[in-house]
């Protein structure tokens, strides 16, 4: 007879929205265990599982820390808690947690008064009080506390947040194998039950096998990162109808390495709690993140096949984007190939339609690399360096903007869109640049056979100063520059070569390039003055730096605006990639740009 054997959650803590499908192992009439369903749809020999998911109700229920979720909240932030938009964000473990986040939460303050001018005096009055008011505040041992720290002033907290004891109930939430949370079960266990059932008596059989989770917590959300313009035009531009901050004619471009599944192992983030690793955690903070920016072109790195066609191209479909993939080749991996992952470019059907995709193959110049210039002897160590699998997606898209100014020359407004992920590892200088230059000559040839702006984006694996970085903005390589001194094979000789005529412009380097005002200056902090890029895009524990980029072609295009980036003293690096609130090791870029008018023929 059908028996269940055991049973396993995959992941240790439910996030509110985060699928719960646990392992359930049977052991089949026949003696021999399965992991398969059984349905009372498809009974086997005249039995079948039956599932059930109970919330443990009582009045024990715990409320979250908003920057440690895993842990109690002890305390709550006055301003936010009257602050219906803010209460969630209100919550904290300790005054050390809470003085820690101080700088990042202080500018939820900040924004919550711009949006309501008359609260700006209660939010001076919170910001300018003093420790000996916080320390009245306080209860019990905490009242000695002293909160002041060197960057402002003391944050204000009331007393403790007090738990009673009480019964319990279980409230029935679900019948079926898997379960979502809801914000209802936050702070609350669940309670997992399974038991096999006849077919026709549907009386139980046995006693049911049983299992808890630990309390539900809900899912983090990163504060929302503001368009910042740059060109001095109207300050935030406008909403649209679905309102996106956008200038008229104009047009936003994302850029994210999402990190796969297959890369986040506990191996090499295991700073991070595991829940935080999940991919269905991940999945769903990842497309609420990229939803939300709304931009009309997006371009991914790290998508894995399967994920592509089963979440991202049918997810974002629904908010009107079309989608287009280049997956990496796979000389190299090995297994199953849907694993394997690419670049993915999205863009926005009532925006852009689809003129052209070019997918690059950077294995197969490096085939007719060697079969051109590297001796027969020489040709599988050559491979065996240059075969990496990385790829680029190229797209050519024609603009339906309705609020275009009129070309006189009656040509359609192209934009040609590159999304790549040059190779990683950083030993392999040569490659790195080998790749990025393949890449540009193919945009030369594009570009020599039509007027069209260009957009180069990517996650380049590589810093700026670097000779890629040095190639992309400057159109050649110093021929005395350190990175030239790893070559092999000899592929970068000679170095005069090493060229292009693309007029390619970091976008984020006119946070540093324009005027002062607009409050760009809290912006520059946040950038490299020698290199006039971003502080950093990666973070990692042993790693904080910058490897991606949105590259444009001056001439062509304009930038109105660039999403405004994180500050360091904000991140997290002892708990996820590199906060919970976050999916990746990486963070979005996106900038607006505009169409410049045609001045050559």
């Amino acid at each position: 007879m059908l028996s269940v054997i055991r049973l396993h959650l995959p992941s240790e803590i439910p996030i509110v929205g985060c699928e719960l499908t646990p392992y359930v192992l049977v052991r089949r009439p026949d003696k021999t265990p399965a992991t398969e369903d059984v349905p009372e749809s498809a009974p086997l020999e005249g039995y079948y599982l039956r599932y059930r998911w109970y919330r443990v109700q009582s009045d024990k229920k715990v409320t979250s820390c908003s920057v440690h979720p895993t842990e109690q909240a002890t305390l709550q932030c006055v301003f936010c808690s009257k602050r219906r938009a803010l209460v969630a964000k209100s919550y904290h473990c300790s005054p050390k947690c809470f003085t820690d986040a101080w700088q990042h939460h202080r500018t939820l303050h900040e924004r919550a008064a711009a949006e309501n001018g008359n609260e700006e005096d209660e939010l001076a009055r919170y910001n300018s009080t003093g420790s000996g008011t916080l320390a009245g505040s306080l209860s019990g041992s905490m009242s000695n506390l002293n909160l002041s720290n060197n960057n402002g002033p003391a944050p204000f907290y009331p007393s403790n947040i007090t738990q009673k004891n009480g019964g319990e109930t279980l409230i029935e939430v679900g019948g079926c194998k898997t379960y979502t949370p809801t914000a209802d079960d936050v702070g609350y266990v669940l309670k997992f039950e399974c038991v096999v059932a006849n077919a026709e008596t549907k009386q139980f059989v046995g006693h049911p096998s049983t299992i808890l989770t630990s309390r539900v917590i809900p899912a983090p959300s990163p504060s929302p990162r503001r368009l910042i313009p740059v060109n001095g035009a109207d300050v935030m531009g406008h909403l649209d109808h679905d309102g996106r901050i956008q200038s008229a004619g104009s047009f936003t471009v994302l850029s994210y390495n999402i990190l796969s599944d297959t890369s986040a192992s506990s191996d090499l983030y295991s700073y991070c709690p595991p829940w935080a690793l999940s991919w269905p955690y991940r999945r769903q903070n990842l497309l609420r993140e990229i939803v939300g920016y709304r931009a009309d072109v997006v371009c991914l790195q790290e998508v894995q096949s399967d994920h592509f066609h089963e979440i991202f191209a049918p997810e974002l479909d629904k908010h009107g984007y079309q989608a287009l993939y280049k997956r990496k080749t796979n000389e190299v991996l090995s297994g199953s190939t849907s694993a394997i992952d690419g670049c993915a470019t999205f863009f926005r059907r009532d925006r852009f339609s689809h003129v052209k995709k070019y997918d690059v193959e950077f294995n197969k110049a490096a085939q007719s690399l060697t079969e051109a210039l590297i001796p027969p002897t020489q040709k599988r160590t050559a491979l065996n360096r240059l075969v990496k699998d990385n790829i680029a997606l190229i797209v050519v898209l024609e603009a339906k903007f309705g609020n275009q100014p009129a070309d006189p020359s009656g040509k359609r407004q192209l934009i040609c869109v590159a999304n790549t992920h040059v190779n990683v590892q950083q030993e392999l200088k040569d490659v790195k640049l080998w790749q990025v230059h393949t890449l540009l000559k193919g945009l030369e040839k594009i570009a020599a056979s039509a007027d069209i702006p260009m957009l180069v984006c990517g996650d380049f694996n590589t810093l700026p100063g670097s000779a890629p970085h040095s190639l992309l903005v400057m159109g050649k390589v110093d021929t005395l520059h350190p990175d030239l001194g790893v070559d092999p094979l000899g592929i970068l000789r000679p170095h005069t070569k090493l060229t292009h005529q693309l007029p390619l412009v970091s976008a984020y380097s006119s946070f540093v390039r324009m005027g002062m005002g607009l409050g760009l200056e809290q912006h520059r902090r946040r950038m490299d003055p020698n290199t006039n890029e971003p502080l950093f895009t990666n973070c990692t524990r042993d790693f904080l730096g910058t490897h991606d980029y949105i590259f444009y072609t001056a001439d062509t295009l304009m930038v109105e605006s660039l999403l405004e980036l994180l500050d360091e003293d904000g991140l997290r690096k002892d708990t996820a990639l590199p906060s919970p609130e976050w999916s990746s090791n990486h963070i979005a870029l996106l900038a607006e740009f505009r169409c410049m008018p045609r001045t050559r023929r």
